[in-house]
């Protein structure tokens, strides 16, 4: 059998504008992408209606075209995947793997909210669906950035919820679902998504499909140890000055900054990276920026430096 072509992806949730730790995550796939000669998706992960910020989706793809960095392929959106996920769910329901659960919040407090049997006291008008994870189901990977990973998901997580009781379909459905009809083989994120992944790959072992690689590449934090979408969510990146930011995003990700020295142009600087890039590199710890790191022209908003 024949390799399938290296794909990564990158998948932003339309909650709001583009700000630097999603570009970072996006700039680290679509480089270790090209670094390996192979493509690069695009999916808007629309699935869940209440947090959808209406524009959010098309002002994220009008920033990262701004950056030059375009998919290969049409945009993907969850929001028109449903038979999808219906299709996967009714394989685990048919096989076992699934099943309703009437349980609410309140009633697996208790247990911390980890599911393991079901505790309702009576029937829901609205019950969620939920893998069933058996005991002792540990799950071992290797992280491309962060080494041998392990996580028993039946004690740390327990039987987790494939469709919710408001009928949303939840992330770690969809998401694999897709990363398979997208034929990605990169998975690379950032790392608050680490712990996700061990779910993932139980669905993708009930479900027959492949289990990609995974990255997590590090998350953005502010002086106080935040992550930056939750302390700087406000302020997006400024896509009028796509090689200043592009600049700073690189020597952030480890690369050296003065292989990009002699590019002019947006193209150019692209290019250059794309050749230049070593996975090597990639940093395997979160950073910390000091207080007024990401000045104009990082922000359309700047903040001044305290």
């Amino acid at each position: 059998m024949t390799s399938p072509i290296p794909c990564g992806r990158f998948a932003p949730s339309p909650t709001g504008l583009l700000h630097p730790g999603s570009l970072l995550a996006a700039f680290g796939s679509w480089l270790l992408a090209r670094h390996h000669g192979g493509l690069w998706r695009l999916r808007i992960e629309d699935v869940d209606p209440p947090r959808t910020v209406p524009g959010a989706a098309q002002a994220q793809l009008q920033a990262l075209a701004a950056f030059g960095l375009a998919a290969d392929g049409p945009v993907l959106w969850q929001s028109e995947r449903g038979d999808a996920y219906q299709a996967a769910l009714d394989v685990l329901l048919a096989g076992g793997q699934a099943f309703v659960c009437h349980c609410s919040r309140s009633e697996l407090a208790a247990s911390g909210g980890i599911h393991h049997r079901c505790v309702a006291r009576q029937p829901r008008p609205d019950p969620a669906v939920r893998f069933r994870v058996p005991p002792d189901s540990r799950v071992h990977f290797d992280d491309g950035l962060r080494g041998p990973q392990q996580q028993d998901v039946h004690a740390e997580v327990g039987d987790f919820v494939l469709r919710r009781a408001d009928g949303c379909w939840a992330y770690q459905l969809a998401v694999v679902v897709d990363d398979a009809a997208q034929g990605v083989t990169e998975v690379v994120r950032g790392a608050d998504l680490l712990d996700s992944t061990a779910r993932q790959i139980l669905l993708q072992q009930a479900l027959g499909l492949a289990i990609p690689r995974y990255w997590h590449l590090p998350l953005l934090l502010d002086a106080p140890g935040h992550k930056l979408s939750k302390s700087l969510a406000a302020l997006p990146v400024d896509a009028t000055h796509p090689l200043p930011v592009l600049r700073a995003l690189w020597a952030l990700l480890g690369q050296q900054p003065a292989a990009l020295d002699a590019a002019t142009t947006l193209p150019a600087l692209l290019d250059t990276a794309c050749q230049a890039f070593n996975p090597t590199r990639l940093p395997r710890q979160d950073i910390l920026l000091p207080p007024g790191a990401l000045s104009a022209p990082m922000l359309q908003n700047p903040l001044s430096p305290t």
